[in-house]
């Protein structure tokens, strides 16, 4: 392909160049990533937005992922064929970084965020249906897993993230199909939330990626 760089990306009239291209290899530098992320964070998110040094441990885990680099992923445990559950305290960036670190890797399909409350809202609405829509091929991150209502339709009560996980985890053994988390809670509570058969279909779907129990909350 003619001028297939995948190492530099424009933004406007600027390019940056986040590593470099060898033998048809991308060879990443975290450094100049994460120059870019906070640039493009910027752009799209307004210009207070920043990235904070005490991240840069979670950034890097996310970055390695998702450029795919085999042998970093192998040392720190991530296995890049599973998706991602990006945890942390309310505030702290998960939603913000799932958006932002896509763009790292424009030649590559993103997959749709969407909020786990506007699934519920969609299931009180119109049902089963929901559930059944979300156990397609596509790519998706449910953002905010645990901060929704309980699903109900016609009276009757329904753990409608749950469900969907179990249909996701399905997808994901039989088509490798991925699916990427953000959520506040810490695993006892997600059991407590999804229970034992969705927490443990969860540990074979996701590599767990933490913030800091400190990190504060970025939107204040």
């Amino acid at each position: 392909m003619k001028n297939y760089r995948p190492h530099i990306i424009k933004e406007g009239g600027v390019e940056f160049q986040i590593g470099e291209f060898r033998g048809g290899t991308v060879m990443y530098d975290f450094k100049k990533m994460l120059i870019y992320m906070e640039a493009k964070g910027k752009l799209l998110f307004g210009k207070k937005f920043r990235i904070y040094k005490k991240d840069y441990k979670t950034l890097y885990k996310l970055c390695v992922y998702y450029i795919r680099d085999e042998d970093s992923c192998r040392k720190l445990g991530i296995d890049f064929n599973k998706g991602l559950l990006l945890s942390g305290p309310v505030g702290c960036g998960k939603t913000t970084l799932m958006k932002l670190m896509r763009y790292l890797v424009p030649h590559r399909k993103p997959c749709d965020l969407i909020p786990c409350r506007n699934i519920v809202f969609g299931f009180n609405n119109i049902g089963y249906r929901i559930i059944e829509q979300y156990g397609d091929h596509r790519f998706y991150c449910f953002d905010d897993l645990g901060a929704e209502p309980t699903g109900r339709h016609f009276g009757v009560d329904c753990n409608v993230l749950g469900e969907i996980l179990l249909s996701r985890h399905d997808l994901f053994f039989k088509y490798k199909v991925k699916t990427h988390v953000t959520t506040n809670l810490n695993a006892q509570e997600l059991e407590e939330r999804y229970g034992k058969r969705v927490r443990s279909r969860m540990r074979e779907l996701f590599n767990l990626v933490a913030f800091d129990k400190g990190s504060g909350d970025k939107r204040k």
